[in-house]
């Protein structure tokens, strides 16, 4: 299994996550091949906040057919993670899984889009891959995380939370690859120009996960099988990679565990959920 970022942050995030043969899906990600959802190798799209032509744009660098996308995934209604859904979903005839309470926030934009509920705790399949959704503290009408897995290796996703919770801890456990959000880091959002309405909701309990916070859970998780950590969602003013790579050190340094940070414009290119011999 693999995962790639056209973006993350707050002007825009998208994952794709792609489960085939080793043989098949390998060999693509090393000849720089178009990675295409078939029989054996599904690809999804987790979330979409970008416009159709810079999604376009992004998934090309990434080698990806839009149209042969399994389907898209989508968290919660905040505009830099739906807003170039059902405009990707319209133009290429792709499924949509979301949350009830999300469906409600943007059904007006949802319309002639095949769209699929899932809530949390219930398993969903779409093709090779099966998908957890599990649910998060946040500011949205009923916001979900996501678990892949595709029989043998497991990605956690966690990002667009304002606290851990003993059910988003249990729900990670045992992944071999984690996406997690460093969204800030507390003395700089405290010393930032934004309005102090603002830094409330960004640093409350229903907003963003600090880098403190997010050591919080990474140390709270069964690690056992984890060997790749992706530092996700960080703030471009309230946060730098190289804080959120520390915090994430200062529980991983001893283990032997990737650890690299997504950015904004680039995202990061194909990763392997397992370790690289």
């Amino acid at each position: 299994m693999k995962f790639a970022s056209l973006g993350s942050g707050s002007e825009g995030n998208a994952l794709l996550i792609s489960s085939g043969s080793e043989s098949a899906s390998a060999s693509a990600l090393a000849s720089g091949a178009e990675v295409r959802s078939s029989e054996d190798n599904t690809t999804i799209m987790l979330d979409c906040g970008f416009t159709l032509r810079e999604t376009e744009r992004r998934l090309q660098r990434l080698a990806v057919d839009p149209s042969s996308l399994a389907g898209i995934l989508v968290t919660h209604e905040h505009s830099d993670h739906v807003g170039g859904v059902f405009k990707l979903a319209r133009r290429y005839q792709l499924p949509v899984w979301l949350s009830y309470g999300t469906w409600q926030a943007v059904k007006d934009a949802a319309s002639g889009v095949d769209v699929r509920f899932c809530r949390d705790n219930m398993p969903i399949t779409i093709g090779a891959l099966e998908v957890l959704p599990y649910t998060v503290p946040h500011d949205a009408r009923e916001p979900l995380q996501y678990v892949v897995r595709n029989g043998r290796l497991q990605l956690g996703v966690l990002t667009d939370v304002g606290h851990p919770t003993a059910h988003l801890v249990a729900s990670l456990a045992a992944c071999d690859a984690l996406l997690l959000e460093c969204n800030h880091d507390v003395r700089l959002l405290a010393e930032s120009r934004y309005p102090p309405s603002l830094k409330s909701r960004i640093g409350g309990p229903f907003g963003h996960l600090s880098n403190v916070h997010a050591a919080q859970i990474l140390a709270s998780l069964d690690r056992s099988r984890l060997n790749k950590i992706v530092g996700a969602h960080l703030s471009q003013q309230n946060n730098t990679p190289e804080l959120a790579r520390s915090a994430i050190d200062s529980v991983v340094e001893a283990e032997q565990i990737d650890v690299l940070i997504a950015c904004q414009e680039e995202g990061f290119g194909w990763q392997a959920c397992e370790r690289q011999l």
